[in-house]
C-alpha cells in the first residue's frame, strides 16, 4: 500500500523545489508531496511519480555562471606597473592632494589606483626623493599588443611594465592619452597576445556584466554585477558618459575592463564612489563606444582633436527658460562666445539657446558638447538656434578643440560706496569704480548669506553684465531692470554673470526682492 504525505496548505512551489522534494522524499520511499498536476484523488504522489520528477530535475540547466566567460577573456587582461619621479607626480600616480582633481570630484568619487589606491614608495622622511611606484590594470585589444588603460594610470610615466595573466613581464610604450576621457593607448613588443573585442551594441540597464582587474595589486581577479545606469555625469568633464556598474571594484582596477556575457568588454573602469576608499557597489566606467573612437585617434595620431565652436555653454533650466520664454526645458545656452570663434563668426549670440546638431536634437549642455566633440574639425555643421524668441539655422565650420583653459578665481573687491539691492542680498557698484574689474558692468561687493543671490552662487568679485537682455552699467540699471520685470509678472529674471575668465547665465527669483 503506497504511503501519502498530507499536502501544505501553500499549494505554489517553484518546479526545482518540488524536484527537490520529491528526491528526498522518493529517498525515504514514501510518495510524495503533492503540489503540481498529476496528483491522484488521495492528493498524493506515488514513489514512481517522485521518481520522475527526480529525473527531470536531473535534465533542467543548472544555474548561469561565469565560469566560461572568464576563462575565454582573462588572459588579455594585464596589471600595468609604472614607475614616475618624485617631481612629476599626477593624481594618477597617487599624489595625496590629488591636485588635478577638483574638490567637488575628489569628494564624490576616487579614481582606482588614484588618490590612496596604489602602493607607493615614499622618499626618506628626511626629504630625499625617491621613484613613486603604481599599480592598475589594462587589456589587449589587438594580438600585436596594443592595449588600452586609463590615461591617469600611465600619465607622466617614466617607464611602464605590464605583467600579463601568464605571469611574464613586459616593458610597454605610451602611444598617445586623452586626459579628458581619461584613456591611454600603449603597445607591448612582441605578438601573439590575446584580446578582447570591444562591445558594438551599449549595454541595457540590468544587464549582467564582469569586472576583471587587477585590485590592490594581488593578482588578476573577477567580480560580477549589474548595469545600473548609463549616462552619468560624475562632473569628470565636458565628456561625461559614463556606465554605472555595481560590480565590486577597487584598488587597482583603474583600466580594467568590464565584460557583457558575450566576453566584448562594454566599459573601461575608471572612478567609484567611494566615502571609505573601498567598493560601495558603485562604480563607473568608460563606454565602448568613446573607447573606440578615442583609441582608434591615438593609434592614428598619438592625440585626439576634436571639433569646436567657441562658446561657454550651460544647462536650461525652468527658470531660465521661463525668463527667455521658451516652451522646453531643453538645449544648451550660450553664456558667452568666444571672439573670433566658429560660433561668433556664425553670428552666434550670448543668450541663444542651441537645440539642435545637423538636425539631431540637443537634451543639454553635456549633450552638445558630446555631438561637437564626436565631429572632425573643418566639418561642417548646421547648427539650429533659438535667438531673442525666433528659431534660426545657422551653418558653420567647426574648428579645432585647444587647450582647457584653467579658469582663475575673480579677485575680491569690496567698495564703501556699493549699493544694497535689498532682499536679494547684492551689493554692487559700477565695475569702474573697482580696481581691476574692467570698465563693464557691475560689480558685487557683497553677499547677504541670508539672500536669494547666495543660493544662486553669487560671490564677491562678480561681474553682472546683463540684466534681462539689456547690458547694466551701473546698480540703478539692474535694480530698474528687476523692478521692470516684476512689474510684468516675471518671476526670475535673467542675468549674464562673469565670474573670473568664466561667462554664464543665472536666472535670479525676483519675487522676494
Amino acid at each position: 500500500m503506497t504511503q501519502s504525505v498530507s499536502p501544505f496548505k501553500s499549494r505554489v512551489l517553484s518546479a526545482r523545489r518540488i524536484a527537490l522534494l520529491a528526491t528526498t522524499i522518493a529517498g525515504l520511499g514514501i510518495g510524495a508531496l503533492v503540489v503540481t498536476p498529476g496528483m491522484n484523488m488521495q492528493g498524493t504522489y506515488t514513489a514512481a511519480q517522485a521518481q520522475n520528477l527526480t529525473e527531470q530535475a536531473k535534465k533542467m540547466p543548472a544555474p548561469v555562471g561565469f565560469a566560461d566567460i572568464v576563462e575565454k577573456v582573462k588572459p588579455a587582461v594585464m596589471s600595468v606597473r609604472v614607475k614616475v619621479g618624485a617631481e612629476s607626480q599626477t593624481s594618477g600616480m597617487g599624489g595625496e592632494d590629488m591636485q588635478n582633481v577638483p574638490p567637488q570630484l575628489r569628494e564624490f568619487f576616487r579614481r582606482f589606483g588614484g588618490e590612496e589606491g596604489m602602493p607607493q614608495q615614499r622618499g626618506p622622511r628626511g626629504g630625499g626623493r625617491s621613484p613613486v611606484t603604481g599599480q592598475g590594470s589594462g587589456f589587449f585589444i589587438s594580438a600585436d599588443g596594443f592595449a588600452v588603460t586609463n590615461n591617469h594610470v600611465v600619465e607622466k610615466a617614466d617607464s611602464v611594465e605590464v605583467t600579463t595573466d601568464d605571469g611574464k613581464i613586459h616593458t610597454a610604450k605610451v602611444i598617445g592619452t586623452d586626459p579628458r576621457t581619461d584613456l591611454a593607448l600603449i603597445k607591448v613588443e612582441g605578438g601573439n597576445f590575446p584580446y578582447v573585442n570591444l562591445a558594438g551594441n551599449p549595454p541595457r540597464i540590468g544587464d549582467w556584466v564582469i569586472a576583471v582587474g587587477n585590485p590592490f595589486g594581488l593578482g588578476g581577479s573577477v567580480t560580477a554585477g549589474i548595469v545600473s545606469a548609463r549616462g552619468r555625469d560624475i562632473g569628470a568633464g565636458a565628456y561625461d558618459d559614463f556606465i554605472q556598474i555595481d560590480a565590486p571594484v577597487n584598488k587597482g582596477n583603474s583600466g580594467g575592463p568590464t565584460f557583457d556575457t558575450e566576453g566584448n568588454v562594454i566599459g573601461v573602469n575608471t572612478a567609484i564612489f567611494s566615502p571609505s576608499g573601498g567598493s560601495v557597489g558603485i562604480a563607473f566606467a568608460i563606454p565602448s563606444d568613446t573607447v573606440k573612437s578615442v583609441i582608434t585617434q591615438l593609434k592614428d595620431n598619438g592625440t585626439v582633436t576634436r571639433g569646436w565652436i567657441g562658446v561657454q555653454i550651460q544647462p536650461v533650466t525652468p527658470d531660465i527658460a521661463e525668463s527667455l520664454g521658451l516652451k522646453k526645458v531643453t538645449g544648451a545656452l550660450v553664456a558667452e562666445p568666444q571672439a573670433d570663434g566658429p560660433a561668433a563668426k556664425a553670428g552666434i549670440a550670448a543668450g541663444d539657446v542651441i537645440t539642435a546638431v545637423n538636425g539631431a536634437e540637443v537634451k543639454d549642455a553635456r549633450d552638445l558638447a558630446k555631438k561637437i566633440g564626436a565631429l572632425a574639425p573643418k566639418a561642417n555643421v548646421k547648427l539650429t538656434v533659438m535667438q531673442k524668441g525666433s528659431e534660426k539655422t545657422l551653418n558653420l565650420v567647426l574648428g579645432e578643440l585647444p587647450n582647457s583653459k584653467e579658469a582663475k578665481a575673480a579677485p575680491s573687491k569690496e567698495d564703501a560706496n556699493g549699493v544694497d539691492l535689498g532682499k536679494l542680498g547684492l551689493t554692487l557698484a559700477p565695475a569702474a569704480r573697482v580696481a581691476g574689474a574692467g570698465n563693464d558692468g557691475v560689480v558685487v561687493t557683497g553677499v547677504d548669506p541670508s539672500g536669494a543671490a547666495v543660493e544662486q552662487g553669487f560671490a564677491t568679485g562678480d561681474v553682472i553684465l546683463e540684466v534681462a537682455g539689456k547690458a547694466v552699467s551701473s546698480p540703478a540699471d539692474v535694480r530698474n531692470a528687476i523692478a521692470t520685470a516684476k512689474t510684468g509678472g516675471k518671476r526670475t529674471v535673467l542675468l549674464r554673470v562673469k565670474k573670473g575668465e568664466n561667462t554664464r547665465f543665472v536666472a535670479l527669483p525676483v519675487g522676494q526682492g
